[in-house]
């Protein structure tokens, strides 16, 4: 069971930009499997992004891809989700996730990683998006 805390939250414009990290602690973080989901008030939780541990591919969803990137840094146990061009239809919650034996679901828009198998969740970090 690994421990996660994110960070980076906050209120930002339309249009601009903001980073979120979130440190991983416990044994064998790299072997995890550790993804970024965000949840918008009276919606489901819906992936943002999933990277593996070895070679640092990553997922990420229709709504995101193009705007976000996620990175990951084995030696600090952190990953890191940068955000561009904001939309207030990004505010949410931001979750970062971590599991082992994880699935993928795979539709004509987008690859994502399935939420139900990442049993270990941060506190969640909000952000706003508004002018």
């Amino acid at each position: 069971q690994l421990q996660l805390v994110e960070s980076g939250g906050g209120l930002v414009r339309p249009g601009g930009s903001l980073r979120l990290s979130c440190a991983a602690s416990g044994s064998g973080v790299q072997n995890y499997m550790l993804a970024w989901f965000r949840q918008a008030p009276g919606k489901e939780r819906e992936g943002v992004s999933c990277i593996d541990s070895a070679i640092h591919v990553v997922n990420y969803g229709a709504a995101v891809k193009g705007r976000f990137t996620t990175s990951r840094d084995n030696a600090k146990n952190i990953i890191y989700l940068q955000m561009n061009d904001l939309k207030p239809e990004d505010t949410a919650v931001y979750y970062c996730a971590a599991g082992r034996n994880v699935r993928q679901r795979i539709t004509n828009i987008e690859t994502m990683c399935i939420i139900d198998d990442f049993p270990d969740w941060g506190q969640g970090t909000q952000v706003t998006v508004s002018s």
